[in-house]
């Protein structure tokens, strides 16, 4: 599962399903998965600029084995692509590459096509896939995308250290690769990394060095249809056409990918000067009211949460430590999720683009329980109320406030992102909430973080930081990796037990290819969540994506709202 997409989300993984179509204003799709925007009567024509607006300063890894948030991934959606993908039904399928799987499902040969260049004219060879992998497993890596390597033979040797190369990749030709992984899983394909990385351009440089290398900061290259001609850091991107991709050249002259306040988001619609953008939902109403664009939306393929910090990330031993006291009792945890009214604050604060969400499973895969056969937690703080009492959080001197079991007064920091407009009232909200049941939740600081502020710090484990709201984007196979297991840095919560870690290895194991084997491992997982309450599962959310009626051929779905970016085109206004 994927980032800081929205959450570092991501992920790219990406990153992301039953979607709206705004064709023409209120058309909808019979597609569940795409939502599309063009005139079909219309003959593209070549040439010109568009704009793809993103509402905050991007960090500019851009490197798909090291970016952490979809600030950067936009960009890397224009500039490269990966072996395979997956397509609007949530399936990988191939791209680049092809593969034939062996009997016992350890040993995947994959073949890429021939050809393929890079922006500084090398050839894409398997060499280049291998080099990615290698990257991310060296010991020196410093990303967070070691567990889409870790299942191949050799990687954790040579992740510690302790082999010179990775045992379990094997270039037999320059356009094939076989990689052999360490036990069969049924989603090995879906989870293993899919970009390739130049190895000629990064001669040189060592893993530790090139987060901070021009070849990642000032010029990178992909294989993608567009290439970057200038970067200004943190603000905006230019890119051109790439005349050499295989696809064959883009209907564009190229594309400015540029930062801007999200405030001002319909002002720059209005005007012209942003073509597309991921929207924020808070200026829907504002945008629906512009006649000079449509309006797709999708469904994300991810959730708002709460998350409960219960420890630390060792970064030696590379796992969490679930050495915080404080919410240890399950039934404080369950407590504050009967005490907030989700629905009502969803109603009041996103605009109708949210329903509650109760597993962290999208609602539109296979592997999601049935809501009647897990508890709720609908809105109802009687219940809450008498959850405390029993649990012995009791307010012992009549300030209308609990203190905890040792008599002590309790007192929660709560961390929250700067973003939407509505974000300050809707944390007041989830604070009243608390309030109304004698907990004491204060926002952390007195104020909402920034977006790299607020990530950085619950990624760091800052002591201060003990509740947190956050949102994550989840890749298309239901599979927990990533995010759940006592060694994945992207578990914030640092929340885990032996029968969650026993059941998301179950989850990928031999029998899992029994598609029915499968749904019940990740039934009995989310009740194991349910029960346990590591976050509150807030909501699950529809993007809104705003594109100029200029600019054809734009289709977005739950993965991404990049898609074939090469087919995009102007379509110039009649004169009159």
């Amino acid at each position: 599962m994927n980032n800081k997409k929205i959450c570092r989300l991501l992920l790219t993984l990406l990153v992301m399903a039953t979607l709206l179509s705004a064709c023409s204003r209120a058309t909808s799709s019979s597609n569940p998965l795409s939502s599309r925007h063009n005139l079909v009567d219309d003959k593209p024509q070549a040439g010109g600029v568009v704009t793809y607006g993103f509402s905050s300063p991007f960090t500019g890894l851009f490197e798909p084995a090291f970016y952490e948030g979809e600030d950067d991934f936009h960009v890397l959606e224009f500039i490269t692509e990966p072996m395979f993908q997956v397509n609007d039904e949530l399936v990988t399928v191939p791209n680049i590459a092809s593969w034939q799987e062996s009997d016992d499902h350890k040993v995947f040969t994959f073949k890429i096509k021939p050809g393929i260049r890079w922006h500084n004219g090398d050839e894409l060879t398997v060499e280049d896939w291998k080099f990615a992998i290698e990257t991310i497993a060296s010991p020196d890596y410093t990303g967070s995308h070691y567990y889409s390597v870790e299942m191949i033979q050799g990687a954790e040797a040579y992740h510690e250290g302790e082999a010179k190369g990775i045992s379990g990749l094997k270039v037999i030709d320059p356009y094939t690769l076989k990689i052999t992984v360490t036990a069969a899983r049924v989603n090995t394909i879906d989870s293993l990394w899919p970009y390739p990385m130049n190895k000629k351009y990064y001669t040189g440089i060592a893993v530790k060095d090139m987060p901070e290398s021009d070849q990642m900061r000032k010029s990178p290259i992909g294989i993608g249809p567009f290439e970057v001609e200038h970067i200004q850091p943190g603000q905006r991107v230019e890119m051109k056409r790439f005349d050499q991709y295989y696809k064959g050249k883009a209907l564009l002259d190229g594309i400015v990918y540029k930062a801007f306040d999200d405030k001002e988001v319909t002002e720059r619609f209005q005007t012209g000067e942003i073509d597309i953008e991921s929207a924020p939902r808070d200026a829907y109403d504002d945008l629906k009211k512009l006649e000079n664009i449509n309006i797709l939306q999708t469904a994300e393929l991810g959730y708002e949460y709460i998350g409960f910090k219960f420890g630390h990330w060792d970064t030696k031993t590379e796992t969490i430590v679930m050495d915080n006291p404080k919410f240890e009792d399950k039934r404080l945890r369950q407590a504050m999720y009967y005490a907030l009214d989700r629905e009502g604050i969803i109603k009041a604060y996103s605009h109708g683009l949210a329903e509650p969400v109760e597993t962290p499973i999208s609602s539109t895969s296979w592997a999601k329980i049935p809501d009647t056969e897990i508890n709720a937690y609908l809105y109802n703080p009687t219940k809450a109320k008498e959850l405390l009492d029993v649990a012995g959080f009791l307010d012992l001197d009549g300030d209308g406030l609990r203190e905890d079991p040792k008599g002590q007064k309790l007192m929660i920091h709560f961390d929250s992102m700067l973003g939407s407009q509505t974000a300050e009232l809707r944390t007041n909200a989830i604070l009243r909430n608390w309030r109304d049941v004698g907990l004491d939740v204060q926002l952390n600081g007195g104020a909402l973080k920034e977006f790299h502020t607020f990530y950085d710090a619950v990624e760091a484990d800052d002591p201060s930081i003990e509740l947190f709201y956050g949102v994550w984007g989840l890749a298309s196979d239901p599979d927990p990796t990533g995010l759940w297991r006592e060694n994945d840095l992207w578990n914030y919560p640092r929340w885990s037990s032996e029968r969650n870690e026993e059941l998301i290895r179950e989850g990928v194991s031999m029998k899992a290819y029994d598609m029915d084997y499968r749904k019940e491992i990740y039934y009995e997982w989310q009740k194991l969540v349910n029960e346990e309450v590591p976050m509150i599962f807030f909501a699950e959310r529809k993007a809104i994506v705003p594109v100029n009626k200029r600019l054809q051929g734009v289709r977005v779905n739950s993965i991404s709202t990049i898609i074939d970016p090469y087919k995009w085109w102007i379509k110039e206004e009649d004169e009159k």
